[in-house]
């Protein structure tokens, strides 16, 4: 049985300055498709929003002649229009900016301090305002930030701020580490950590008293952005005001993140949350880049695939199921408009398109429309371990391996079809195995629109329709997935084709 406990599960919150490309969509989709399953089972809740803070946004707003504030106000309406571009239903929207979060970024800060684990200081060293992180010299490559992403040259500062006491925790992750193998996801991404941590870890400057843009402390400065970006996940359940609301209900929750900042979450937010009395998240998963030729896309590079580009020619659903049937999550994978348009005609069209066409037009011919009595057969038999067989790697981020046990029904009764000749049933007067083979395919239908509704919200709508069915596919897999609901006499309501074929550009 899926775990009733009510799930949270996170993005992280995108940083404004830049603009929305298909890898933020990627991480959205997938935190989309996982609430979605969660929700088949139980309360689920999820996040996006923006980050808004910081000495690389405060330069950007001066470029433009605009004040901070009204630089990240112009920017945040694009954002915000990602996710439900791609039909990624969000429960709540937050950005660092919010009051909200500034209220609970200071008490998260003054309950660190109360118990001794922030400490003024003076800071001396590199700085990268690129990546808005300090790094220590043993960390540069040829004097350069070491992020492979970045590279850019770094300034020495030297500032009086507030310190976190990071390298007290080292021990204390390491034996979570060791715990939790599970905490931190891929395992690449693990082993990584792990050599940070047995590397040692350095305390943490946590404020900024060069420049303003920033949450404000008392006696002057302002919180680190980095520091107050990774407090969005508790100050958008409202924690410290209503600790008996969302986040007594919700926290602690799951983070999909990308790669790049995967020690940001699992040692420097873990080791926070403890200082202030707090769990920590239950596991972060580090997701790779979406590359275009094998580079990571890039505005330098000229390589950045716009994601609203993308929805116009194929839309959202295809877009959803492409990215994660491509490549195991986890791992960097290519993309193209060509290989998009091959899935899209092949898995989608040739598979569950014309699967469902050829069901609901034999069914019209052969019985009015109309869904015959239920029948107990093979397929009865295949589809009983399925539900639980796609939560368990949905919920274990497996999203392409969930989607293959969902395909392995496609092919099973598109085979059938070829197999049984339904045609030459209906000619010889076999009234009795046409009854028992439709009413397969049609509750296989009905089970597929179920299983595919988290990955393809709107098409597997669409066939749920056709089915003759209410409303939408959301609903407990619990109730629904249970062979025989579809009731026979159901009048079905063939529509348009659910992937009409994409034809290349003309040269």
């Amino acid at each position: 049985m899926p775990d009733q406990r009510p799930f949270y599960v996170t993005t992280p919150i995108y940083y404004i300055s830049g603009t929305p490309h298909i890898g933020h969509a990627y991480t959205s989709i997938a935190a989309d498709v996982l609430v979605r399953t969660a929700r088949a089972h139980g309360p689920a809740r999820s996040l996006t929003g923006t980050d808004e803070h910081g000495q690389k946004v405060a330069a950007a707003a001066a470029a433009a002649g605009l004040t901070p504030h009204a630089y990240v106000d112009s920017l945040a309406p694009r954002w915000r229009a990602l996710a439900p571009a791609f039909d990624a239903r969000f429960d709540d929207f937050i950005r660092t900016t919010d009051p909200r979060h500034a209220r609970t970024s200071l008490a998260l800060f003054e309950r660190m301090r109360a118990n001794g684990d922030v400490y003024e200081g003076v800071y001396e060293g590199w700085y990268c305002t690129h990546d808005e992180t300090f790094w220590p010299e043993a960390k540069l490559v040829d004097g350069r930030c070491p992020n492979p992403e970045c590279r850019r040259s770094v300034e020495w500062l030297s500032e009086k701020n507030w310190f976190f006491r990071l390298s007290a925790y080292r021990d204390r992750l390491i034996a979570h580490f060791r715990a939790k193998p599970e905490f931190l996801r891929p395992q690449a991404r693990y082993n990584e950590m792990m050599a940070v941590l047995e590397g040692g870890l350095e305390d943490l400057s946590i404020s900024r008293s060069s420049f303003d843009w920033g949450i404000p402390l008392p006696g002057g400065g302002v919180i680190y952005v980095w520091y107050d970006a990774l407090i969005n996940y508790i100050s958008a359940l409202g924690w410290p005001d209503d600790p008996d609301g969302l986040y007594a209900t919700f926290w602690p929750g799951m983070h999909i993140i990308g790669k790049e900042i995967a020690r940001f979450h699992t040692l420097i937010w873990p080791a926070m949350l403890w200082s202030a009395g707090l769990p920590e998240p239950t596991r972060v998963f580090a997701h790779g880049w979406i590359t275009v030729e094998g580079e990571k896309m890039s505005k330098s590079l000229g390589n950045v695939i716009d994601p609203f580009a993308l929805i116009e020619e194929f839309g959202p659903d295809p877009v959803r199921y492409f990215l994660l049937r491509e490549a195991p999550f986890g791992s960097d994978f290519s993309i193209s408009v060509e290989k998009l348009r091959q899935r899209y005609n092949s898995d989608l069209g040739n598979d569950l398109g014309n699967l469902l066409r050829r069901s609901l037009a034999m069914l019209q011919k052969y019985r009015d429309g109309l869904v015959p009595q239920p029948s107990e057969g093979a397929l009865q038999e295949r589809l009983t371990d399925l539900p639980a067989l796609v939560n368990e790697h949905v919920m274990c981020l497996r999203f392409r391996e969930a989607l293959d046990e969902i395909w392995t029904v496609v092919t099973y009764l598109n085979r059938t079809i070829d197999e049984r000749k339904p045609w030459e049933l209906y000619k010889h007067n076999r009234a009795n195995e046409l009854d028992a083979l439709l009413y397969d395919l049609c509750e296989g239908l009905r089970w597929l629109s179920l299983l595919l509704f988290p990955y393809m919200p709107a098409k597997a709508t669409e066939m749920w329709q056709q089915l003759g069915l209410d409303g939408t596919p959301e609903r407990l897999w619990a109730d629904e997935l249970v062979w025989g609901r579809l009731a026979a006499g159901t009048q079905t309501n063939p529509g348009v084709a659910l992937f009409p074929r994409l034809e290349p550009p003309a040269p």
